[in-house]
């Protein structure tokens, strides 16, 4: 199959230009300033559009194996094609947890049965497994995820030992959620005691506090300068954790990198009142002065990946306070028109967007030929329109779970194509039932 796309203003590596780009066999194998004069067996008409690289989500929770009520590979990844996401990490805390390496694989058997858009999986530290760490498959994953703060899933590890041994020994990327869970603890108990057993949602951010977040951050960021570790802090909620990342500034070759999740950047603690629970995530979203550095951060380096930390629950898991409200939220099909609204807002630039979820992420994992618009690169790409308001509805939703913080809410940004290895995988507002996602590849070796 040799494709064309034509018309559109390309954004790739830091400039937006008109051109034409040539697929053959899933590759692009040209972007040129004049039309070419082949044949073509399809020709794709971006005008008014803009063509980017397939958005690549380094943090995302699809909730298979085992909790598949909630979401799945197949209803996920579609949720992904349609917000022109075209590549997903996904992380350990299923059931079973992804902390063998027989738990690995079983993952990415399901993802080549089930996966709409490009696909790879984190693997899950634990206690007692740094001995398997030597046995990973380095080319097949993007890192080892630990948790150094309770969340979903229980997987906490927080013994100083244990700590130095996985930070020590890890040579991959560790991905470290860090939430202090003592503080966390000593702040619930504060918080039943004057509120009840189940303090009201708009607590969450006193609870799981910016002290708690500081607190671990800082432990990792101390750690990871200790041994070498290559340490990416995910979902960052707070102004104080930025100042951790000032070496972040200059290059995204630094050992430490930050990631920030659209939910933080798009939702204050203010928002519990309109939405309660819906938006109750772990770290907790918090000040719209936090909110506030977290943008201009964006353009400085500091925070060097935008993701989502997609994680469904049913709605009625999401009834309830700090206690029995489930933490996570879907966000995939919405991150990229998400964040297209604070390009028209002044937040940062088009070319900005690209780097922090297409660039960045393709060269802090070291993902192979994919993250730009380059000759012989798979052709992952997605096409957005400006200027075309559209308003979310139920219907429109493709996670399993059927709800989302952003329904109701009109975006003037529209995601019109999603291509995958060359595969329409998303247009006309329709999902490809064709399974054509890719095992991702990794160039560890060279970070």
């Amino acid at each position: 199959m040799r494709l064309l796309i034509k018309g559109g203003h390309i954004v790739n590596e830091g400039r937006t230009s008109d051109g034409f780009i040539v697929i053959e066999d899933g590759n692009i194998i040209e972007i040129t300033k004049q039309q070419p004069e082949a044949s073509f067996d399809e020709t794709i008409d971006a005008s008014g559009c803009y063509v980017l690289p397939g958005v690549i989500d380094d943090h995302v929770h699809f909730r298979e194996p085992g909790l598949t009520a909630k979401a799945d590979i197949d209803t996920e990844s579609r949720a992904a094609a349609a917000g022109g996401v075209t590549s997903y990490f996904d992380m350990p805390n299923c059931v079973p947890q992804t902390t063998t390496l027989e738990a690995l694989e079983e993952k990415f058997s399901l993802a080549r049965e089930k996966s709409h858009v490009n696909y790879s999986f984190f693997f899950g530290a634990t206690n007692d497994n740094c001995d398997s760490f030597a046995q990973l498959p380095v080319e097949r994953i993007p890192g080892v995820k630990l948790f150094m703060g309770s969340s979903t899933g229980n997987m906490l590890v927080d013994r100083q030992e244990v700590l130095e041994r996985i930070f020590k020994t890890c040579k991959l990327p560790l991905m470290a959620h860090c939430e202090d869970t003592d503080i966390i603890n000593r702040n619930m108990e504060e918080a039943k005691k004057a509120w009840g057993d189940d303090p009201q949602v708009g607590l969450h951010a006193l609870i799981r506090s910016e002290e708690a977040c500081l607190s671990s951050s800082r432990k990792a960021v101390e750690l990871a300068k200790k041994y070498g570790t290559r340490l990416h802090v995910a979902h960052v909620s707070t102004a104080e954790e930025l100042e951790l990342f000032m070496a972040c500034r200059d290059s995204v070759a630094t050992n430490i990198t930050a990631e920030a999740c659209v939910g933080h950047l798009y939702f204050t603690q203010l928002d519990h009142e309109r939405l309660g629970a819906q938006i109750k995530v772990n770290p907790s979203i918090k000040t719209p002065v936090d909110q506030f550095m977290l943008r201009e951060a964006l353009n400085d380096g500091r925070i060097a990946v935008v993701a989502t930390d997609h994680a469904p629950h049913l709605l009625e898991q999401k009834q309830g306070g700090c206690v029995k409200a489930a933490s996570g939220m879907p966000m995939i099909q919405f991150s990229l028109v998400t964040m297209l609204e604070l390009v028209d807002a002044g937040v940062l630039t088009i070319e900005r967007l690209v780097e922090l979820m297409c660039h960045n992420p393709a060269r802090l994992f070291g993902v192979r030929q994919r993250g730009f618009l380059r000759k012989g690169y798979r052709a992952d790409i997605t096409i957005v329109r400006p200027k075309s308001p559209w308003t979310v509805t139920k219907d429109l939703i493709e996670s399993k779970c059927k709800w989302s913080p952003m329904e109701d809410h009109t975006f003037n940004w529209k995601v019109e194509r999603t291509l995958c290895n060359g595969h329409s995988v998303y247009a006309d507002g329709q999902v490809n039932t064709h399974i054509v996602g890719e095992e991702i590849r990794f160039n560890h070796s060279e970070l």
